[in-house]
């Protein structure tokens, strides 16, 4: 194995971190595969619909035809090194997205050339502001029946509030699609189909063509211009403007995000995906041209920054753990300093020393061993006990804690059992694997029903768990809806006197309490009291009305649920000459206990959801109406970044299934969060 020489500014200079994001089936997954090919890393055109693309590795998106898992890889397209992030666009795995936008430089945005801005889209378009990703616009599938290139155009700008300026234009569309003029050189692009597009010729424009393009090329300039006065002077005085200004200026309003490039093409007919290469290494900033990153000294307090550099302190945030073949795999992005394979890190995230035992270069599901990793690079690292999604790395003597990722709650839940008894650690063991490797997934077992309760983003993502089970484990575990928790309570006074009085074997067995029960402000928890002479009675007979009111207020009187928020007063005892009992005593107690919470109106209480509902506003209306359906109440609506956010608290029995409910809806252009704030009483 050979030592790789430490990188130069020059090096960092044409590193590209990026990736790619869209709606489902917009053809994310076809456009990595062309740009591998293209690129060389891959000597072998895959295909989604075929199950053969390279970035959706795992069985279950070959199977779907859907990318499920972000998948790491990179390639080399001259002066460039490009590591790219498929991601997932289905909703269920938006936190894939996020916490790859959390550690990349750049984005390419990929649009259906029919279907243009969709709900997705317009959701991982948001995450990429959040965290001011630079991006490059491709509008794909242009050989579709109903494709419409300005339309799609027009779509960015209106639905995603972007400055979308095309630097390509197609040449035809639909069944007529056969290349793409490019804007900035003036030139026709012409794809070689005998080569899968490999080859491709660039034509001089005719006079026809010229005139075409001619308002497309003036609103360029003229968005170049705004940025650069020479270009401004040059396109004043009728002047020919050189290619390469055109692109400086371009790339310098593309990094201040202020505009978004947008390219044209079909991956899957091999026509314009070059050019998006091209477009990366033109438009997309490296690492060194974004802010850079900060954290804090957990020990002072104060603001950390350390420069992009492999002469740094070392700082890397892990941003996802993958379980292989039973092992973890930290992948991480290394921001300032440099990583060697075997070296001690401190992960100051959970307090703990790690050594980074192996390092690996990523692609999809392959690896390729390294010795050393350098600022900017996105690695792979084996040996890790302790790394976690969104751990920071560093020195111990020079500590920093970078941002943690965003944190998403589960919306849906799923009930299961092993089969049996052999089956019930080994699941338990393989469900903490994934919850190490998936911070949206939860578990929690149900101390009531004896369920698993395993909890996810969506019914699709539960399924991908089941089908991991079965094919990686050979679990199958029994599955269904989850039982609602509820509790019980009362509403007014009650008040009863128990009486026992029983021969049990051959002992005679009496005990008489009387009691009243009260309602206490909710969350407050239960108490019992005394308002006996304490001093009259035995201590062992106390204890025995205690833990019959204790025991009781376990199972309530409506369902069976567990009482909550009652005060329990104990007013007056009776006793009965050789015959009153410890035992006498517990069971009138438990007696009483019943009769008197049937006496202070019981109720069920339910799990109260806090849920924020993110909607654009044309839609504010239809999810409203359909809270209200759920037994929801609104509390507040804010604007936040262009959308209407919907808050409020509904009964967690009426959410199952809402997040379809809430999509069909809005077109699936709503975003839906939840979490638990309290049990109350059903009304």
């Amino acid at each position: 194995m050979t030592k790789t020489n430490a990188p130069s500014a020059k090096a960092l200079s044409n590193l590209r971190n990026i990736g790619i994001i869209a709606h489902i089936d917009a053809g994310k997954t076809t456009l990595t595969e062309r740009i591998l090919y293209y690129s060389g890393k891959i000597h072998r055109l895959g295909e989604v619909h075929e199950g053969t693309a390279t970035m959706d590795y795992m069985p279950e998106e070959q199977d779907r035809g859907i990318t499920i898992m972000s998948a790491v890889t990179s390639c080399e397209w001259s002066p460039c090194m490009i590591n790219i992030i498929d991601t997932p666009g289905h909703v269920d795995f938006t936190i894939e997205v996020e916490r790859s936008l959390r550690v990349l430089d750049g984005a390419v945005g990929v649009f259906c050339g029919v279907s243009g801005v969709e709900p997705q889209s317009e959701t991982v378009w948001r995450q990429s502001e959040s965290y001011h990703v630079p991006k490059l616009a491709f509008v794909n599938k242009m050989d579709r029946l109903g494709a419409d290139f300005e339309n799609v155009v027009e779509s960015i700008r209106g639905k995603l509030k972007a400055n979308a300026i095309p630097i390509q234009y197609p040449d035809g569309q639909g069944d007529e699609f056969k290349g793409v003029f490019d804007l900035v050189e003036m030139k026709r692009l012409a794809f070689d189909q005998d080569s899968d597009g490999e080859q491709f010729d660039v034509v001089d424009l005719t006079e026809e063509q010229k005139d075409m393009l001619e308002p497309w090329r003036e609103k360029l300039i003229e968005t170049a211009s705004d940025n650069d006065e020479e270009i401004l002077e040059l396109y004043l005085s009728g002047e020919e403007i050189p290619a390469d200004k055109i692109r400086a200026a371009l790339r310098e309003a593309t990094l201040a995000q202020k505009i978004v490039p947008v390219l044209v093409g079909s991956a899957l007919k091999n026509i314009g995906v070059q050019p998006v290469l091209d477009a990366v290494c033109h438009y997309l900033p490296s690492p060194l041209e974004v802010p850079q990153t900060k954290g804090i000294n957990p020990k002072t307090g104060d603001t950390v920054s350390f420069g992009v550099s492999h002469k740094e302190p070392l700082s890397a945030l892990v941003f996802k753990v993958a379980m292989d073949s039973g092992r973890k795999m930290a992948m991480m992005r290394i921001y300032s300093g440099k990583l060697e394979a075997g070296q001690a890190v401190y992960n100051i995230t959970q307090d703990k020393k790690e050594r980074a035992a192996r390092l690996f270069r990523l692609h999809a599901g392959r690896r390729e061993k390294i010795d050393t990793a350098y600022a900017g690079d996105m690695i792979g690292a084996a040996g890790m006990k302790f790394a976690r999604t969104g751990d920071t790395l560093c020195l111990e003597d020079a500590p920093i804690l970078l941002e943690q990722i965003a944190d998403y709650k589960p919306v849906i839940s799923l009930a299961i059992e092993p089969r049996n008894s052999d089956e019930s650690d080994k699941l338990d063991e393989v469900l903490e694997k994934y919850l190490m490797e998936d911070p949206t997934l939860e578990l929690k077992h149900d101390e009531n029903t004896d369920q698993i309760i395993l909890s996810g983003m969506g019914e699709l993502h539960l399924d991908v768990i089941l089908k991991r089970l079965k094919r990686e484990y050979k679990l199958e575990p029994r599955s269904g809806n989850p039982q609602v928790v509820y509790q019980e309570t009362i509403r007014s006074k009650g008040k009863a006197e128990g009486e026992f009085d029983r021969e049990l074997g051959e002992e005679v067995h009496y005990g008489n309490v009387q009691l009243t029960v009260e309602p206490k402000e909710r969350d407050s928890g239960r108490k019992v009291s005394f308002e006996v002479d304490l001093e009259e009675w035995p201590a062992q007979w106390l204890e025995a009305i205690e833990e019959g009111i204790s025991d009781g207020l376990q199972s309530g009187v409506v369902r069976g649920y567990p009482v909550q928020d009652v005060h329990v007063r104990v007013t007056g005892l009776k006793r009965r000459a050789n015959d009153s009992t410890a035992v006498g005593y517990r069971m009138a107690s438990a007696i009483a206990l019943k009769e008197a919470l049937n006496d202070g109106d019981p109720k069920l209480m339910e799990p109260i959801m806090w849920v924020e509902v993110s909607v654009p506003e044309e839609f504010v209306g239809d999810v409203v109406g359909l809270l209200g359906s759920k037994g929801a109440k609104i509390e507040n609506m804010i604007d936040r970044s262009g959308q209407k956010i919907v808050q409020g608290f509904a009964p967690l029995a009426s959410l199952f299934g809402f997040t379809t409910d809430l999509r069909s809806a809005t077109q699936g252009r709503a975003a839906f969060i939840m979490k638990f704030n309290r049990f109350d009483v059903l009304e």
